[in-house]
């Protein structure tokens, strides 16, 4: 029996190695973590991560051939093949801070591994590292080695929240990069043994360490790149009286381009777009590249430019004002079908209205009142630092609240604001939500999920990204 291990139990960790265990009933996986919360809500009944179908898959396989546990040195001297999933988050200080990643964690799994490993071991590279990542971990393997042999393989995951376990079973590719040598192919070639287990062959693509690497920063700078684009058009559309939504659907059936990541919004989110943006930037800068740099940094620029822009058109709209104002917000999350709010636009919006005075009244079906006060309350890239975890703010709590559902966080507010996709806020009943709210009632579409004239003839004065502006919106300005 093939006996895998993964250290690190957070959201590409737990997933991946849920569905090798269930795809390979033959392999033996076991997920470490020294978070003894994560690892003991990972052997519960309510797992640490919402992702649709992982409960399912998880329950078919835990105590069989798929395991979670704290002994992180005893399975990564037991196992041959050692995925490495841990944080690579944003440097906070020192050379590289606000781009570069922050290898710690990444740096300390590889000093571990050394130092408990008796047998070879393949190394796969699964959390997003910069490239040549793969070769300062391959220098603390072979001089801590003790003899043993190491190959490292990156290995970079594509999963989009909420599809994470449809991703999974039905991958568009599955990458594996390795040293072009004899023992680095036959590492390639034993990874590529598991997956072909449920992926057929000509969707695994092996190529060489660097190009792997490149490649995830390089998919995420892509698909980031088209969300800036069309929301810099959602900006020009409002400006002309277009349709973002009608533009969006032109250029998306020229076949050269498609419709995917067409949908105009209050801005990108997530734990990847940003961060590896950053990332790419800052190792553009190191090898001598500034204008192309300068090109990514923009992708970034955009989306704080747009939550910027969602920020200014409330105030603005509500006489210039929203102190002491009630605001819903339906959504917290930074997209629909997931509990994950790192770098969700919502944080910044919420902290503009709030720098404003606003009191807030925030539901979302899947994440925490603590969650909320947690992510108001942490600066710039400390969120992906467990170290800098912090507690809630209580000044922010006073002018915060967590409602149980829209209609609690909507009644009395002087103005709604979606930030979140989620299905159920395209089936509300906004009659009875205008009934309750303070007159005029105003209505913030960060996300396009409502009819805007349906709204407007119930009496609401809308506003939706990159469309047509209500004749109230029309002179007031345009950008923060």
């Amino acid at each position: 029996m093939v006996k895998i291990c993964c250290i690190g139990a957070g959201y590409v960790g737990g997933p991946t190695m849920a569905m090798i265990a269930y795809k390979c009933p033959d392999v033996q996986v076991v997920v470490v973590d020294i978070s003894a919360s994560r690892i003991n809500a990972w052997n519960s009944d309510h797992l640490p991560i919402f992702e649709p179908g992982l409960d399912d898959v998880v329950k078919s396989c835990r105590n069989k051939n798929l395991f979670f546990s704290t002994d992180v040195e005893a399975h990564i001297a037991d196992s041959e093949i050692i995925f490495v999933s841990v944080n690579t988050p944003t440097k906070t200080r020192g050379l590289g801070a606000g781009k570069a990643a922050d290898l710690t964690y990444w740096e300390s799994a590889a000093r571990m591994i050394a130092d408990v490993a008796k047998t070879d071991k393949i190394v796969v590279e699964k959390s997003t590292v910069p490239v040549k990542t793969a070769e300062a971990i391959e220098k603390i393997l072979t001089h801590n080695s003790k003899g043993v042999n190491f190959q490292i393989l990156s290995n970079p995951e594509f999963l989009a929240e909420g599809t994470a376990m449809d991703d999974l079973a039905k991958p568009d590719r599955v990458l594996i990069g390795g040293r072009e040598t004899p023992q680095g192919q036959k590492a390639v070639a034993a990874l590529k043994a598991v997956y072909a287990k449920w992926i057929p062959e000509n969707q695994i693509i092996t190529m060489n360490l660097w190009s792997a690497e490149l490649s995830k920063l390089a998919a995420n700078a892509f698909l980031a790149q088209r969300i800036s684009s069309i929301n810099a058009m959602s900006a020009l559309c409002e400006a002309t009286g277009a349709d973002v939504t009608e533009v969006a659907y032109a250029v998306g059936k020229d076949t050269r381009i498609g419709s995917r990541f067409l949908n105009a919004s209050v801005g990108f989110g997530g734990s990847c777009f940003q961060k590896d943006i950053l990332n790419l930037v800052y190792i553009c800068e190191c090898n001598g590249l500034p204008e192309v740099a300068n090109y990514w940094r923009q992708v970034v620029q955009i989306n704080d430019y747009q939550k910027a822009r969602f920020v200014n058109r409330v105030v603005a709209s509500m006489f210039n004002t929203v102190s002491g104002k009630k605001i819903a917000v339906l959504g917290f999350a930074f997209k629909k079908d997931t509990g994950d709010t790192r770098e969700t636009p919502a944080i910044d919006v919420c902290l503009g209205l709030l720098g404003d005075k606003a009191q807030l009244s925030i539901y979302d079906p899947q994440v925490t009142e603590d969650q909320i006060g947690r992510d108001l309350a942490t600066n710039k890239f400390d969120w992906d630092h467990p170290a800098h975890l912090v507690p809630t703010d209580p000044t922010a709590k006073k002018s915060v609240t967590k409602a149980s559902n829209a209609y609690e966080a909507a009644k009395g507010a002087h103005g709604v604001c979606i930030m979140t996709e989620w299905d159920e806020f395209k089936t509300l009943d906004y009659q009875k939500i205008y009934d309750g709210m303070e007159k005029p009632a105003f209505f913030y579409d960060g996300r396009n999920v409502i009819n805007v004239e349906a709204l407007r003839k119930i009496g609401f004065i809308v506003y939706s990204v990159g469309k047509p502006l209500d004749p109230w919106m029309k002179d007031l300005p345009a950008a923060a």
